[in-house]
C-alpha cells in the first residue's frame, strides 16, 4: 500500500496552516520517500480555500517525483471542461506527467448562512444543481476527447465542439479517478449504492473514498471490480481518504479532529462520524488503523492531520508511525 499526503488548503484560509507552510510539508514529505503522492482539497466558494490548480502547479514545480492530485475536485460540475482540459493538460506537462485528476459531484446543501455556501454557489455560476451527476459525467468525456483527439469534435447535453484541441496536449493521457461515498458514511448495514459503483465502474481510471470501515471498503471494491468486467474495462486502482489526530492523549486528539472537521465543513460532527473516519490516539493506535485498510487491499491511502500543527503531525508520522507500517 501506497501512502499519499493531504495538504489541507482550506486550512488557509481558517489558520490551521500558511501556504509557505504547505509547500514545506510537500518538500519534507517527497523527501522522506513515505510518502508517494500529494493531494490537495478542491472548492471555490461553498469551501473556499487555496485554488486547487493553481496550488497544483505550484507543486508541481516545487517536487520531482510525487504523483499530485485531488482529493477530490468538488468543483468539477461547476468547471467548464474546455477550459480545465487546457489547464489541467498544462499542470501535466509542468509535472512532467505526474497528476491524477478526482472527480465528483462535491457536497450538499451547508447548515448556516454561510457566505458562498452551496445554494449560493450554484446560483452564482448559473448552473442547476440537479445536473451534478450528469455534468461531472459528461465532463470527463470532454476531458478525455480533448486529451486525446487532435482536432477533438464532440457532441453531448452541455457541451458542443468541432474541431477544436488543447495544445500541447498532457505528457500523459490524465487518469480520471472518480471519488465517492457508496456508503455516505452510513452506520447501517445497508450494501454500497449500485448507482455509484456502477458510474465508477463505467468511467473512471480509479477510486476513491472516505468514510468507510474497511469491510465496507473491501466489499464495495469487489463490487466496482465485478462492475467494471461488465462493462469490458478495468478500474485499476483504489484509494481511501483517511484522517489522523497523533496524540497520547486519545480525548485530546478527537477533540482537536472534531474541531478540525467542524470548521472544515462548516458542520457539527456526531462522535460516530469523526471516529470512522479518523485515526486518534497514540503511533500504534494510528498504524493499526492504517493496516486494518492495507490488510483488504487499499492501494493508496491518502493521510489528512486534523490537526492544526501540521509539521509536528507530519514529523511524528514520519517517526513513529512510519517504521510500524
Amino acid at each position: 500500500m501506497k501512502l499519499g499526503l493531504l495538504l489541507p488548503n482550506q486550512g488557509v484560509v481558517f489558520g490551521a496552516t500558511t501556504v509557505p507552510e504547505l509547500l514545506e510539508l510537500a518538500g519534507i514529505a517527497e523527501g522522506s520517500q513515505v510518502f508517494e503522492s500529494l493531494w490537495v482539497g478542491d472548492n471555490l466558494l461553498a469551501k473556499p480555500r487555496l485554488e486547487s490548480v493553481t496550488l497544483l502547479s505550484g507543486l508541481a514545480t516545487a517536487t520531482k517525483t510525487s504523483r499530485l492530485g485531488t482529493a477530490c475536485m468538488a468543483s468539477f460540475p461547476l468547471r467548464d471542461p474546455i477550459v480545465l482540459a487546457a489547464q489541467w493538460g498544462a499542470l501535466d506537462c509542468l509535472s512532467g506527467g505526474r497528476t491524477v485528476l478526482t472527480a465528483c459531484i462535491g457536497g450538499g446543501p451547508t447548515k448556516g448562512n454561510i457566505a458562498g455556501g452551496f445554494d449560493n454557489e450554484y446560483s452564482a455560476m448559473q448552473i442547476d444543481p440537479r445536473e451534478r451527476v450528469a455534468r461531472m459525467e459528461e465532463g470527463i468525456e470532454v476531458l478525455r476527447t480533448l486529451w486525446t483527439d487532435d482536432p477533438a469534435s464532440f457532441d453531448g447535453r452541455f457541451f458542443r465542439f468541432n474541431g477544436i484541441a488543447v495544445r500541447p496536449p498532457p505528457v500523459q493521457t490524465p487518469p480520471i479517478w472518480i471519488a465517492n461515498n457508496p456508503w455516505v458514511f452510513a452506520d447501517t448495514k445497508a450494501g454500497p449504492s449500485a448507482r455509484q459503483v456502477d458510474r465508477v465502474a463505467r468511467l473512471a481510471d480509479g477510486w476513491m473514498t472516505v468514510g468507510a470501515t474497511p469491510e465496507q471498503f473491501d466489499e464495495t471494491w469487489q463490487a466496482i471490480k465485478a462492475a467494471a468486467t461488465g462493462h469490458g474495462r478495468e478500474v485499476a486502482e483504489n484509494s481511501i481518504y483517511f484522517n489522523v489526530n497523533l496524540n497520547d492523549d486519545p480525548a485530546a486528539a478527537y477533540t482537536e479532529a472534531k474541531r478540525f472537521l467542524d470548521t472544515y465543513y462548516s458542520s457539527d460532527w456526531p462522535e460516530w462520524k469523526v471516529k470512522v473516519w479518523t485515526a486518534c490516539g497514540a503511533p500504534e493506535t494510528c498504524a493499526e488503523r492504517i493496516r486494518a485498510f492495507r490488510d483488504v487491499g487499499a492501494q493508496t491511502m491518502i493521510i489528512r492531520f486534523t490537526a492544526y500543527d501540521q509539521k509536528a503531525q507530519l514529523a511524528r508520522f514520519l517517526a513513529e508511525v512510519a517504521p510500524l507500517l
